[in-house]
């Protein structure tokens, strides 16, 4: 988002609010407006006063805002200058819609103003911290996704059902601005407020990313209507319609998304380009439907993977964001291959269909076209990078046709003419109700005494349709789980696995007027509990982490083996015998089958057994590691370190109580106000190992 350069002079102007609303309560979320009395003059506030950790400022005018907020327990942080793109009319008079800031916990907050500002008008919520967020999905090939319910969106709040563009041709790359220090808890709560910040203060139908990225590789499902439908999101005034809009949480103006972040982007980028099978290095060129930088109508040519500043006027995502696009781009168009870009059939039934597409590289391809019955009528073939093939089709008659243009390795692209065939429809007419993407988060789960333990069903209806889903235990016995007409899109229906008893069970996804689809999910409690005493093993002799050990509880008597495999093939067997019921615990001190010490690297330790349902194995990943996190300073005055890998950091700053932080790899700041005398930091991996400690 546009980055306003403020000189404040004077004293700050003392702000309260005017008679307002209660704050309004969405879920996890509460948000306060208030109108802000402009000028020396202080008004006493009639609204109820609430805690905040989130802020957002709308103003009109051409000047600037800045404001800074009061620790809930302590003093004033520095004053900060209020982010937002211009307004619709170029600033002249029009809102200017601001970025929404994590703040942190506070109690008060104040504004200074310079220039033209007519109207401040300050969003301050709350935003409940409670846990990272959990439930992912994942299609073919996409990363782990956390869903909607997984991060506690509220859909009561949800103004409209998603709108779909017919094709999608861009990804759009953003940033929330706001802080780059958060926890993984806060992030969701980050993801929370944001929504509600979209909808009931910018009065959006929904949020208006259609996924987000923090700085742990963690990401987002953002907008409603399905993750493999072009869902238009509310990201990019003008553009909207056709892209995918991704938002990295964090500001980037100065610093550089985290490694884990950066990752994360290009495997979705890569997927959901792939999807709609464009070419990330390409270009597209877009009529604007109109904004401050680009009218109605005008044609404006841009990257596949454009920034936000791209397509209006904006300087989001941040300048050192922006300027790892073109590296990005090539790193997503390098994921995922071979790919089929721009694939198309021009013509129509009783003459000529030309059919045309692009290779990532050159190999032999295949135009294949079947009937409504599913049987191969025509077929071409050839080799190289470009596809290019022409059928002489028959005239139009009862049956449709369906086309595939395919090459080994990649993902097929298909498409229609004439009458629908079967799982599909004719160009101009609506298709026919498909269910499509069934599957389970997981399919086998080994819950611990008395615990709840979450599975997510997860399917797609292609409309809206009566739709019965249902469990069958292992003697038959049929509950149903959900039952009603739902939703066009991505539906998620969760099973409490704790509850059931061992058994292999079948779930069954049936929509009215469409053959069921069914998973199944085997519960079985013989091996509960895995855990490990840490991620990784380090055996370097020091006494921390020298070896990693594997506990478990056993519900009866039975053969255990412990595996440890790299790349699906094992290297050492450090446990394989027999165990009595109760906790058992194995370890390992990170050598291979020669008693060596096996290499630097990831490692994934599985737990096998057998008992009256089969054969299972449980598994955990683990890594060796005896290199210490290399911990740098970048700055000493703003307390801005980096790192060479994940760890912890223990800071001292001043002589006061240890800090302790979690940081990802990369470029980080302690957020510390105040002026800074002395200071130490020490970091400490996931494997025990300390690095050298760094003082200033």
């Amino acid at each position: 988002m546009q980055k306003l350069l403020l000189a404040v002079l004077g004293a700050p102007a003392l702000v309260a609010a005017l008679a307002l609303p209660a704050p309004a309560r969405a879920g996890d979320v509460a948000m306060r407006v208030q109108d802000v009395a402009l000028g020396a003059r202080s008004l006493a506030g009639t609204a109820p006063a609430i805690n905040f950790n989130m802020v957002a400022l709308h103003w009109r005018g051409t000047g600037t805002v800045l404001y800074r907020t009061k620790r809930l327990h302590g003093g004033w942080r520095p004053w900060t200058a209020a982010d937002a793109d211009v307004a619709p009319d170029g600033g002249t008079g029009g809102w200017h819609d601001g970025d929404l800031d994590w703040v942190g916990a506070s109690s008060a907050i104040q504004y200074r103003t310079r220039g033209a500002i007519r109207a401040l008008r300050s969003y301050e919520l709350w935003s409940r911290v409670t846990t990272a967020a959990t439930r992912t999905l994942s299609e073919a090939s996409s990363p782990k996704i956390v869903s909607r319910s997984g991060w506690h969106a509220n859909e009561e709040i949800v103004r409209a059902r998603p709108s779909y563009a017919p094709q999608l041709k861009l990804a759009i790359v953003h940033h929330t601005a706001g802080t780059n220090n958060y926890t993984a808890a806060q992030a969701a709560a980050i993801v929370r407020g944001i929504e509600v910040y979209h909808v009931e203060g910018n009065g959006w139908n929904d949020i208006g990313y259609n996924f987000l990225v923090d700085r742990f590789g963690t990401v987002y499902e953002g907008r409603a209507g399905g993750l493999t439908r072009n869902v238009i999101g509310a990201h990019a005034e003008g553009f909207n319609t056709g892209s995918v809009g991704v938002a990295l949480i964090g500001n980037f103006q100065t610093a550089q998304p985290t490694a884990a972040q950066q990752d994360a982007l290009v495997k979705l980028l890569a997927w959901r380009l792939d999807l709609a099978h464009v070419d990330p290095l390409a270009t597209v060129a877009l009529a604007s439907r109109g904004n401050a930088k680009y009218r109605a109508g005008k044609v404006v040519v841009l990257r596949t993977i454009s920034g936000h500043r791209d397509t209006g006027p904006s300087e989001c995502p941040g300048r050192d964001a922006y300027a790892l696009l073109p590296a990005l781009a090539k790193r997503v168009a390098a994921t995922g291959l071979p790919k089929i870009y721009a694939p198309t059939a021009a013509g129509a039934l009783g003459g000529p269909i030309r059919f045309q597409a692009r290779l990532s590289a050159a190999a032999a391809w295949t135009v294949t076209v079947a009937n409504a019955a599913g049987k191969t009528v025509a077929s071409g073939h050839g080799t190289g990078t470009l596809v290019d093939w022409t059928w002489h089709a028959p005239r139009a008659g009862k049956t449709g046709y369906r086309w595939t243009i395919s090459t080994v390795g990649a993902r097929p692209a298909t498409g229609t003419f004439g009458k629908a065939p079967a799982g599909g429809g004719a160009a101009g007419s609506p298709a026919p109700p498909q269910l499509s993407g069934v599957g389970l988060s997981t399919g086998f789960v080994a819950p611990a005494a008395d615990a709840s333990t979450p599975v997510v069903l997860h399917f797609t209806l292609s409309t809206s349709l009566a739709t019965t889903v249902q469990i069958v235990a292992p003697d038959g016995t049929t509950s149903t789980l959900e039952s009603g007409t739902l939703p066009a899109g991505l539906n998620t229906v969760q099973i409490d696995a704790g509850s059931l008893v061992d058994g292999v069970y079948r779930v069954v996804v049936a929509p009215h007027g469409l053959p069921p689809a069914t998973e199944t999910l085997t519960v079985d409690r013989t091996l509960s509990s895995l855990t490990a005493s840490s991620g990784g093993v380090s055996p370097n002799g020091d006494g921390v982490d020298d070896t990693v050990a594997f506990s478990f509880t056993l519900s009866q008597p039975t053969t255990v083996q412990l595996t440890i495999a790299q790349n699906g093939k094992p290297v050492a067997t450090p446990f394989n015998g027999a165990l009595p019921a109760g906790a058992s615990s194995i370890a390992w001190d990170g050598t291979g089958a020669d008693g060596a010490r096996l290499p630097e690297g990831s490692y994934v330790a599985m737990l096998t057994y057998s008992d009256a349902l089969g054969t299972f194995t449980q598994s955990l990943p683990v890594t060796v590691d005896v290199t210490p996190p290399a911990l740098s300073v970048v700055d000493p005055k703003t307390l801005t370190f980096s790192l060479s890998e994940t760890a912890t950091v223990t800071f001292v700053v001043d002589g006061g109580a240890p800090i302790v932080q979690a940081e990802p790899a990369g470029t980080f700041s302690l957020p510390f106000s105040g002026p800074v005398t002395s200071f130490t930091a020490r970091p400490q991996d996931g494997a025990g190992n300390a690095g050298a400690t760094v003082s200033g």
